[in-house]
C-alpha cells in the first residue's frame, strides 16, 4: 500500500454559487470556508489549496440573531493617532454589505499565504446577479 498524496496536478475546481437571502452570517461563512479549503473532497491535503471558487449572491440580505446589528462593530486605524474607527454591523450592511461576508469567511480561513491564496477564490456580490456564467456554476444549498 502506498499513501496517497494530492499533487497540484490532480486538483480539480469547481465553481458554486450560493444565494445568501435569509441565511445566518455564521453558519454561511463556515459553509463557504469549508469549500474554499476543500474538506469536502477526498483528496484533501492540509498543505495545498484543492478548494472550489465560491460565488454568494444577494450578501446585503444576510440575517443575524439576536442583537448583533448593533453591538457587533468592523474596526480599521489609519495608523494616525485617534485613527481608530468603528462601524456597526448595520451600517456595514447598509453601505458595503459585501465586507460582511467576506470579513466572516476571512477570519474562518487560515491567517498565512496558503489562506490568503483561498481567499482569492471567493467571490461577493450585494445583489442577486454576478458576471460568471461562462464558469457555470452549480448551487450549493445551505441548510
Amino acid at each position: 500500500m502506498k499513501t496517497y498524496a494530492t499533487r497540484a496536478a490532480d486538483i480539480k475546481r469547481e465553481w458554486w454559487v450560493v444565494d445568501a437571502e435569509g441565511q445566518n452570517l455564521g453558519r454561511l461563512a463556515t459553509r463557504i470556508a469549508h469549500i474554499l479549503r476543500g474538506k469536502h473532497k477526498p483528496c484533501y491535503s492540509p498543505h495545498l489549496d484543492v478548494g472550489d471558487f465560491v460565488i454568494v449572491v444577494n450578501a446585503g440580505k444576510v440575517q443575524v440573531t439576536g442583537r448583533k446589528l448593533d453591538q457587533k462593530a468592523y474596526y480599521r486605524h489609519s495608523g494616525y493617532p485617534g485613527g481608530l474607527r468603528r462601524v456597526t454591523l448595520r451600517d456595514q450592511l447598509q453601505h458595503h454589505p459585501t465586507r460582511v461576508v467576506e470579513a466572516a469567511v476571512r477570519g474562518m480561513l487560515p491567517h498565512n499565504r496558503l489562506g490568503r491564496q483561498m481567499f482569492k477564490k471567493l467571490k461577493v456580490y450585494a445583489e442577486g446577479e454576478h458576471p460568471h456564467q461562462a464558469q457555470q456554476p452549480k448551487p450549493l444549498e445551505i441548510k
